[in-house]
């Protein structure tokens, strides 16, 4: 016994090793083939101060930088402590998450390219120490601006505070940095949604963003409150309207700043990398998709013949890295606008991913289900309205209601009401299409080499959208409901049984309801028996017909 499990060990021992130098090797060719890659090289003993970095974007840019750019000299994260941790903790918890899994175990060493700054978008010079501002302005000369509230019912006051004040503040810091070579600003394709189509330009703003910055410095929160429906106009909510101003802000005050501005649409989960699938939010489908998989979301109002402009995340993440090269090393005399959007070379529509996303949830069940997935996309406002009291609210009261008499928490019906505030957000983006015109990103492709292409890619005409659906359906499940992959079989059997159920309530609810109708109506009845009646003919002549006999 000892022989053989010594034997195990040594096989074991062997394996590993091979798979070590497995990885290892892989890791070499990897970076022989990066070494023809120019936006490699670009980076290489570059520092880079990055805003926004504990962000979902964030994180997937931290990342991608350190994998892909591991010449890169330093990446300075502003941090601000949060909940009695110092940044150090901050920055600790950063690179623990799922996203740096790989990289820990593969260069545990490049983590020591993460600087914390200690800041805050909120206060003056971003709250950064005249020391480290001075560390900053001898070395970094790239940066990335990606920090915002990115709240759809954000009150105006703080939306002002961290979109447009933010980004006032970043730009005098920004003038103080020597080596600055690009500054690249992460708008939204949806600043300028009041348009129908929404070209690669900064338009003019919807009021002038200095004028809204003092007047949010006196006026109280209740004044602000009642005025923002008819501040933000067309736009839906306070998101998109910061936005707008903070774009023409830029322009206004970036003067001799090599400036480049990238809009993504509605960013999702990623397609490949870092990991595919990951997600770490329930915004936008992310929540539909884990709504719909637990068989709680039954109806959503939607117009499934509209586009769903959707972008994996590590799209605007390498056009990001590919931005601040080409504005680094072209030095274009403008402010180039990439519109990062798949509807116009690569269209979704809102019903395609509802198809796709059933056909994925059903090959890959969430685990414990409540109730079957089988609701719909409604594109009428009084069915979606009448489903939602079918099969949201009278099943919720129902169970909350047994919850109470068993002694358990009742817990339904307010997770409805904090789903439906969810989704009344959203309800714009899924009544609405735009045409986003996204030229500036092909056109950079073409400028780029091969290898460029093939590690930093963003081009949306390559995405395969059945595919990649199902991977983020299996993300969802992974990342964000923590459902292990060995669950499968078990949360498919329970799917099935589900099924029955499902089945076996229609068949009892319209019984009961016919029993309902029989029992008050004579006519109903008539109905009924003659129905019976016809029924037990017809089973009769066709036994005859078979030769078999049935007695009454």
């Amino acid at each position: 016994i000892v022989f053989v499990e010594s034997t195990n060990q040594t096989k074991g021992d062997h394996r590993s090793i091979v798979n070590s130098e497995q990885q290892k090797t892989h890791r070499h060719t990897h970076l022989r083939k990066m070494a023809n890659s120019d936006i490699v090289g670009f980076y290489r003993d570059r520092s880079v101060f990055i805003t926004g970095a504990t962000g979902f974007m964030g994180k997937v840019l931290v990342e991608k930088l350190l994998r892909c750019c591991p010449g890169v000299k330093t990446l300075y994260l502003l941090m601000r402590p949060k909940a009695g941790n110092d940044i150090r903790t901050r920055l600790e918890e950063l690179i623990s998450t799922k996203v740096f899994d790989n990289l820990r175990r593969d260069s545990p060493e490049l983590m020591n390219k993460l600087v914390p700054i200690a800041g805050d978008m909120s206060l003056p010079s971003l709250g950064v120490s005249t020391s480290d501002i001075k560390m900053l302005s001898d070395n970094v000369s790239i940066v990335f601006h990606s920090a915002a509230t990115v709240k759809f019912d954000e009150a105006l006051k703080s939306a002002v505070e961290m979109n447009l004040k933010g980004t006032m503040r970043l730009i005098e810091l920004v003038r103080k940095l020597e080596r600055l070579d690009a500054l690249v600003h992460v708008s939204t394709a949806y600043a300028n949604c009041d348009k129908d189509e929404i070209a690669e330009m900064i338009y003019p703003p919807p009021a002038d963003p200095h004028k809204l910055m003092e007047c949010v410095d006196w006026m109280d929160e209740e004044l602000l409150k009642g005025i923002t429906k008819k501040l933000i106009g067309k736009r839906p909510n306070t998101y998109t309207y910061t936005k707008a101003l903070a774009e023409h802000l830029l322009m206004e005050e970036c003067g001799g700043i090599p400036l480049a501005i990238v809009r993504p649409t509605i960013v999702t989960a990623a397609m490949k990398e870092p990991i595919p699938g990951w997600v770490d939010n329930l915004n936008g489908p992310t929540g539909l998709i884990a709504g719909a998989g637990k068989g709680l979301l039954r109806t959503l109002w939607c117009h499934t013949t509209m586009v769903a402009d959707v972008i994996p995340v590590e799209f605007p993440i390498n056009l990001m890295i590919a931005v601040a090269w080409h504005t680094a090393t072209h030095k274009p005399n403008n402010i180039i606008v990439y519109n990062c959007a798949s509807g116009y070379h690569n269209p979704l529509t809102w019903g395609e991913i509802e198809r796709q996303g059933r056909v994925a949830l059903l090959k890959y069940p969430m685990s414990d289900v409540l109730w079957y997935p089988s609701g719909s996309f409604k594109s009428n406002l009084t069915l979606h309205k009448i489903d939602v009291v079918l099969y949201h609210y009278l099943p919720a009261y129902f169970l909350d209601f047994l919850a109470r008499m068993s002694g358990n928490p009742a817990m339904l019906v307010r997770l409805y009401d904090k789903a439906h505030r969810a989704m009344s957000c959203l309800n714009y983006f899924t009544t609405h299409e735009w045409r986003f015109i996204s030229e500036n990103p092909i056109q950079l492709l073409e400028k780029m080499s091969p290898e460029d292409r093939r590690v930093f890619y963003f081009d949306v005409r390559t995405i395969d959208w059945p595919s990649y659906i199902e991977t983020y359906a299996l993300g969802t499940r992974r990342f964000i409901l923590k459902d292990d992959p060995s669950t499968l079989p078990a949360a498919r059997r329970h799917m099935t049984r589900m099924f029955w159920i499902q089945q076996i309530s229609r068949v009892a609810i319209l019984l009961l309801f016919w029993r309902a109708v029989v029992s008050r109506s004579e006519t109903a009845r008539r109905v009924w028996n003659l129905a019976f009646t016809m029924l037990v003919s017809m089973m009769r002549r066709l036994s005859a017909g078979a030769g078999i006999g049935i007695t009454k």
